[in-house]
């Protein structure tokens, strides 16, 4: 008996030429699992909030158990700013950003896809700003040789860590801008929990 294996999902980048479709579908795997791991950084951050309301609540009943988490605060802070940054580029890919369309709707097809353009390279342009600043300031918390005061993490690390989530946004913004000037597909539904009907 054959197995049956099931396709792939064509890519919406298809109409693109061949080396540009597959950068263009590299920056889409990129984004989905840019994703799954912020919800695995919030999955994370929410185990370590538990864990510091039952070691509270413990602490109460049991003289012996540590009233805290020592690294809790700190690493939830750092966990929150990595779910942020790693969700962005993904949340992009399936349009679930706040855009105002009012404008959008208004306008022939044509000058529609040139605001796409300019919006995307705009975002493009900004993250590319915002991502160099963050790389800088990684690198000099890594040459200082920074360190938390609470946990003696290394704070290049965390640092590091939102930089390359904001890095997946940025490319991102710049396969938005690419998708729209050749006039593909701007939004993937498929990576949503619920396909769009």
């Amino acid at each position: 008996m054959a197995s049956v294996l099931p396709a792939p999902p064509e890519s919406l980048n298809a109409a693109a030429p061949a080396p540009l479709r597959m950068v263009l579908d590299a920056i889409d795997r990129l984004g989905r699992l840019d994703g799954w791991i912020g919800g695995g950084c919030l999955l994370t951050l929410t185990f370590l909030m538990l864990a510091e309301v039952a070691t509270r609540l413990l602490s109460n009943f049991l003289p012996f158990f540590p009233p805290t988490i020592s690294i809790a605060w700190e690493y939830s802070s750092y966990l929150m700013a990595a779910s942020f940054t790693f969700g962005a580029a993904m949340t992009l890919r399936v349009g679930g950003h706040i855009r105002v369309v009012l404008l959008l709707k208004n306008v022939p097809e044509t000058v529609r896809r040139a605001l796409e353009v300019l919006s995307a390279f705009a975002g493009f342009l900004f993250m590319a700003f915002l991502t160099q600043a963050m790389v800088k300031f990684a690198w000099g918390s890594f040459i200082r040789g920074q360190i938390s005061t609470s946990s003696d993490t290394p704070l290049w690390f965390p640092q590091a860590i939102v930089t390359f989530g904001m890095l997946l946004l940025t490319l991102q913004f710049l396969a938005r801008a690419i998708q729209a000037a050749l006039g593909l597909p701007l939004e993937d539904h498929r990576m949503k929990a619920t396909p769009v009907e």
